[in-house]
């Protein structure tokens, strides 16, 4: 019988791991040219004094909240006349109104304001940028000046938060004006729209964080020119003030906090419940938003009516001021019920 001896056995070679991790060892000249490219790549917050100044001019009026909010907004036309409180959308300011403020501040008072994590309000101290957070700056300014009742319009985001407004506080709504509005689901059958090129960016996380850092003048034009359909409305002063304002101290992290934020898209089937009466208005070649959600507003929104606008883009009020006054006015002549006299003046 053969005896087998321990020293019979040629050892084994230790075993090696299933999966083995590879060290990734960046060349220094590599990481060097990457900082350095950061750091010449990074665009700065604007300076909050210069951009009031800039953008505010000497009269401009902030409201005060009770969470800490100062929130910028501009209080024009006529003073007696009906009040239209008017909400910008995404990455945009109360300037956006400006073209319909010159056309129908004659006959109507116009509030506007900048929402939170927008223009010259900037961050809030409770960075609340959901749909109650803009809700309450709305009932900050109107608190400010007394105003009890208006109409409520929006575009866009600020569409959004109109048709919510509509539906927490219809006790103060005379009509709703909903301007390429968001918040309604995507048709059966339909694909999402396009979209611009920095709301695309903000899907990612590495995305989400270069917004925050990184800001050039070209990114913000490409986005703007791919918002609208009539490119010859863009200058370089418009260039300018939605790139300054996006670079407003707290501007971009809201941005951020935004896109990550629950929109509540179960909110769209109470549209129903509003009673005010509503003017639904798009353009036709919108690409931010679908223009069949014109449809979809109409459908849910009993008495609403639409305004379809075509060769306009997601801006009617800067790319087609005079349609888009027109039929605003229109539509308020028509459906604003008149006011009871103040029996004091009878």
């Amino acid at each position: 019988m053969q005896t087998i001896d321990e020293d019979d056995f040629e050892p084994l070679p230790p075993r090696r791991p299933l999966f083995r991790r590879k060290r990734v060892l960046i060349p220094f000249g590599l990481l060097l040219a990457i900082v350095v490219a950061f750091l010449v790549l990074r665009t700065p917050d604007t300076d909050r004094d210069a951009m009031i100044a800039k953008y505010g001019g000497p009269g401009a009026a902030f409201a005060a909240g009770p969470a800490g909010q100062r929130i910028h907004y501009r209080d024009q036309g006529k003073r007696d006349g009906p009040v239209l409180l008017l909400l910008h959308g995404s990455n945009a300011s109360l300037q956006t109104w400006e073209p319909l403020v010159k056309r129908l501040g004659g006959t109507y008072r116009i509030v506007a304001l900048d929402l939170p994590g927008h223009g010259l309000t900037g961050a809030t101290p409770d960075t609340d940028y959901s749909a109650d957070g803009m809700m309450a700056a709305v009932d900050v300014v109107m608190a400010k000046l007394a105003l009890d009742r208006f109409s409520i319009g929006g575009n866009s985001m600020g569409g959004w938060v109109a048709w919510r407004y509509a539906l927490a506080r219809p006790e103060r709504i005379d009509a709703l004006l909903l301007i390429d509005a968001a918040g309604m689901p995507l048709r059966k059958g339909e694909k999402a729209p396009p979209s611009n090129v920095g709301f695309r960016v903000l899907q990612y996380p590495v995305g989400r964080w270069l917004a925050t850092q990184i800001t050039p003048r070209s990114l913000v034009e490409e986005s703007l020119r791919g918002s609208i359909e009539k490119q010859d409305i863009v200058d370089d002063a418009m260039i300018d003030r939605y790139w300054e304002l996006l670079r407003f101290p707290g501007n971009r992290e809201a941005t951020v906090l935004r896109a990550r934020m629950d929109r509540q898209p179960a909110m769209a089937s109470k549209v129903s419940a509003i009673t005010a009466p509503t003017l639904i208005l798009f353009g036709k070649q919108d690409r931010l938003i679908n223009p069949t959600a014109a449809q979809t507003f109409h459908e849910r929104i009993g008495g609403s009516e639409v305004v379809l606008l075509d060769g306009i883009g997601h801006l009617p009020m800067e790319e087609a001021p005079d349609e888009t006054a027109a039929a605003i006015d229109d539509f308020l002549k028509r459906r604003l019920a008149p006011r009871p006299a103040d029996p004091e003046t009878r």
